[in-house]
C-alpha cells in the first residue's frame, strides 16, 4: 500500500499560502506589542504617571518596587512578552481590573459598532462605486468620487459632531449618546445569558420598542464611522469594475446584446468585490482606531471609550494592555479575511 508523504499537505498552493499568512500573525503581533511597550516606557514608569502627586514619595516608591518598574527595562520587556504569551495583558492601575475583564465588559460594544459600520460602508460604498464605474467621466461619477474623498478625508469626530448638530439640534429625531436608553439597558441585563450585543439581546426579547431603541441609538455613531470606510470601498469598486468592464468576456457579452445594467450587476459585480473582501481586514484596524473618537463623541461605552478614559487618567498600563489586545484582534481578523479571500479568489496562489 502506497504511503502518503507528510509534506503532501503543503503541496497545495492554497494551503501553503494560508500557512504563511498564519505564521505572519506572530511577528506582526510581536512588533506591535513591542512598539506599544517601548512607547509607554518612554514617558516613565506607569505608576508615577498615574499616581504621581497623589501619593507620598515613600508610598510611590513602594508601589513602583512592588510592580517591578524599578528593574531594567529589558527585564520588564521579557516579562511582559511572557505575560502576553500566557494571555495576560496586565491589570489597570486606576480600577484594578484585568484587561480580560475589560474585554468581557466593553469588548462586545466595540464589536457591535464595528459590525454596524462595516454594513453601512458596504451598503453605501459598493452601490456608489458601481454607479461611478457605470457612468465613468460623467457628473454622477464626479459626484460619487467627491463623496468618496470627503468621506475618507473628513475626521470621524467632525462627522460625528455634524451629525449631532443636525439630528439633535436642527432635526431632533435621533438620540446622540449611549448605546440605548437607561430603561432599555436595565431590561437587556435581565435577558438570560446576555451576549452584550444589544441588538441580538433586544431581538431575543421580541420587544419591538427595545429593538427600535437600540437601532435608533446606533444610527449616528455607525454612520460617522461607516462613512469613513465607505469612501475606500467606493474607490476600490469603481477602479476594479472599470477594469472588469473593459475585459474581453464583457465585450463579448455586450456584443450579444446584453444590457449595460446586466453587465454591471451580473458580469462585472463579483470580480470587483474581491479586492473589497481583502481590504476589509485592513479597514478593521481603521475602524478600531476610529472607534476611540466615535465612542467618545457619542458616549458609546466600548473599548474605545474606556481607552480614552484611561488616557485621561494617565493609566498607561491599561492603555498598553488594550492597545496590545487590539493588535492581536486585528492580526487574527486579517488572517480570517485572508482565508476568505483565498477561498473566493482562485487567482491567489503562492
Amino acid at each position: 500500500m502506497k504511503k502518503t508523504s507528510t509534506t503532501g499537505f503543503f503541496k497545495s498552493p492554497l494551503l501553503r499560502y494560508l500557512a504563511v499568512r498564519f505564521l505572519l500573525i506572530f511577528p506582526t503581533v510581536f512588533i506591535l506589542v513591542s512598539m506599544v511597550f517601548f512607547v509607554m516606557r518612554a514617558i516613565g514608569d506607569p505608576i508615577t504617571a498615574a499616581l504621581g502627586g497623589r501619593l507620598s514619595d515613600e508610598e510611590l516608591q513602594k508601589r513602583i518596587h512592588a510592580a517591578g518598574y524599578d528593574r531594567p527595562v529589558w527585564i520588564q520587556y521579557v516579562e511582559y512578552l511572557t505575560q502576553i504569551a500566557r494571555g495576560d495583558f496586565g491589570r489597570t492601575i486606576s480600577t484594578n481590573q484585568t484587561i480580560g475583564e475589560l474585554l468581557g465588559t466593553y469588548g462586545m460594544a466595540t464589536v457591535e459598532l464595528t459590525v454596524y459600520s462595516v454594513i453601512i460602508a458596504l451598503v453605501v460604498g459598493i452601490p456608489l462605486g458601481m454607479i461611478a464605474a457605470r457612468y465613468r467621466d460623467t457628473a454622477k461619477d464626479a459626484l460619487a468620487r467627491l463623496f468618496g474623498i470627503l468621506a475618507y478625508a473628513t475626521p470621524v469626530f467632525f462627522v460625528g459632531l455634524l451629525l449631532k448638530l443636525v439630528f439633535a439640534v436642527a432635526i431632533p429625531i435621533l438620540p446622540v449618546a449611549g448605546r440605548a436608553s437607561v430603561g432599555t439597558e436595565l431590561l437587556l441585563q435581565t435577558v438570560p445569558s446576555p451576549t452584550g450585543f444589544f441588538l441580538i439581546d433586544a431581538l431575543r426579547t421580541g420587544d419591538a420598542s427595545l429593538i427600535g431603541d437600540v437601532i435608533s441609538h446606533a444610527v449616528l455613531p455607525s454612520l460617522a464611522l461607516g462613512l469613513l470606510t465607505a469612501g475606500v470601498f467606493l474607490r476600490l469598486v469603481r477602479t476594479n469594475m472599470i477594469g472588469t468592464l473593459n475585459t474581453d468576456y464583457v465585450d463579448a457579452a455586450r456584443s450579444r446584446g446584453v444590457s449595460e445594467y446586466r453587465l454591471v450587476t451580473k458580469h462585472a459585480y463579483r470580480p470587483a468585490l474581491i479586492p473589497v473582501i481583502t481590504v476589509i481586514g485592513m479597514q478593521i484596524a481603521v475602524l478600531l482606531s476610529g472607534a476611540v473618537l466615535t465612542e467618545t463623541t457619542f458616549e458609546w461605552k466600548g473599548l474605545g471609550f474606556e481607552l480614552s478614559t484611561f488616557l485621561n487618567a494617565r493609566d498607561f498600563v491599561a492603555v498598553q494592555g488594550i492597545v496590545a489586545l487590539l493588535a492581536v484582534i486585528v492580526a487574527v481578523t486579517n488572517f480570517i479575511v485572508d482565508v476568505i479571500a483565498a477561498l473566493i479568489d482562485p487567482r491567489i496562489k503562492f
